[in-house]
């Protein structure tokens, strides 16, 4: 079952259905709008012919061949980074401005950071776009009336960065952290240290999790988190399950109709209404395959090597019942990634959100320890010199041009702080 992306593949991604690895590695490459062909082999006839492996259950699956002929052998992403030459090291031993987290927030403070002069990286550690590179289709941003590929848009945002020689280290994650006056270093996974005079923290959120018995084993082979973008053209004929009534869960709904048979909404509110902008309520009441259980919520997911059912509870009457399908895609909000936090004394709500400016001031008394004479600027920590923009930030405004915005006005804060020093 090939799924073609919309230009000329630049890899072929071989491997049979419920492949946790391969959706990571489909997923990846979607978000970052590189060209790809998904392949997927059902026989042992099928994988010795397509894949080149001895069988279907081969530990080699699955294969990746790139366009020069390249093939790889259940590669890592961190190999598949190193081949497409977006694998990088720092280039410079100091920063001015360092921002973690390349969503549209992180993206937008690189672009207007180094455009501005600054010596600016920005650390991210799985792909460019966040979550917005997982959306279909982003109809409400401004300047874009026939909507935008949320994969393009950040793929353009990561041109413009380029083009102002920001410092993009990508596959890398920011694990710990130490602050000083004008100096602050962030410790990588893998060893690296980045020094800088400033911070923006901007890691979004990771999509929640359902809880539920078999759900971490089911990950990537039938239950997914977010809109599901790269798998959309496998579920032809399929009965599409997605848990969730925001924004997200709306535009994953309308994706997935025109290939899935059927598309069934599940929902713990009354209505698609409450949480839902109205141009998509109108297209999901207009297709004909899509349907909407209101009051409802998965209780269980039922599999071996991938998804086979799922379990729903209707909320009222406690009623279970089960339906069969492959295919779960979980849109149910989003948790911080922020445990840094505490070690360093940034303060959080009690969400895990980073707490900034204003929300940070006890009536008039600035927040404990605050060192400076002056009040914390709007996006600003309670540490001097780190901000947080976008979807990490307390009482931020969960949309794409929100967290743009806020990625721009972080760095204009962030040249006040300079200027004091």
């Amino acid at each position: 079952m090939p799924t073609q992306h919309a230009d000329t593949p630049l890899v072929k991604v071989i491997d049979r259905p419920g492949s946790a690895l391969a959706h990571a590695i489909r997923d990846f490459l979607q978000r970052s709008d590189v060209p790809f062909e998904s392949i997927q082999v059902f026989t042992d006839e099928q994988a010795r012919a397509l894949a080149g492996v001895e069988h279907i259950r081969d530990s080699r699956l699955p294969v990746c061949i790139f366009a020069d002929g390249t093939r790889m052998e259940c590669p890592t992403l961190r190999q598949i980074l190193e081949k497409l030459g977006w694998f990088k090291n720092p280039s410079r031993s100091e920063y001015d401005l360092a921002i973690y987290g390349a969503g549209p927030a992180g993206l937008s403070a690189a672009v207007y950071g180094s455009s501005d002069g600054l010596r600016t990286v920005l650390v991210e550690r799985w792909t460019i776009g966040g979550q917005a590179a997982s959306t279909s289709r982003i109809e409400n941003y401004l300047g874009f009336p026939q909507g935008i590929a949320g994969a393009e848009l950040a793929e353009r945002a990561r041109e413009q960065a380029q083009k102002f020689e920001v410092d993009i280290l990508l596959g890398r994650e920011g694990v710990r952290a130490q602050f000083a006056p004008a100096k602050g270093v962030g410790y990588l996974a893998d060893g690296t240290k980045i020094i800088a005079r400033t911070a923006i923290c901007a890691t979004g959120v990771e999509y929640r999790r359902l809880d539920l018995p078999n759900e971490k084993r089911l990950r990537g082979a039938g239950v997914y988190y977010g809109a599901g973008v790269s798998e959309a053209p496998l579920t032809k004929g399929e009965h599409v399950f997605i848990a969730g009534g925001g924004n997200s869960a709306g535009q994953a709904a309308t994706h997935f109709s025109p290939y899935a048979r059927r598309v069934t909404m599940v929902i713990r509110g009354d209505s698609l209404s409450e949480t839902l902008s109205q141009y998509l309520v109108d297209r999901i009441k207009a297709a004909p395959n899509i349907d909407v259980l209101t009051r409802t919520e998965v209780v269980g997911l039922h599999g071996e090597e991938m998804l086979d059912q799922i379990t729903l509870r209707q909320r009222d009457s406690g009623e279970e019942r089960k339906e069969k399908t492959h295919w779960l895609f979980i849109c149910i909000g989003g948790v911080p990634q922020t445990q840094w936090a505490v070690e360093v004394g940034v303060i959080r709500d009690d969400g895990g959100y980073l707490v900034t400016g204003p929300d940070l001031m006890r009536g008039r008394e600035q927040p404990e320890n605050w060192p400076l004479d002056r009040d914390p600027y709007y996006l600003e920590t309670n540490v001097p010199g780190v901000f947080a923009a976008g979807d990490v930030r307390h009482n931020s405004i969960k949309r794409c041009a929100s967290a743009v915005g806020e990625g721009a006005m972080a760095v204009a804060f962030v040249h006040r702080y300079l200027s004091e020093g």
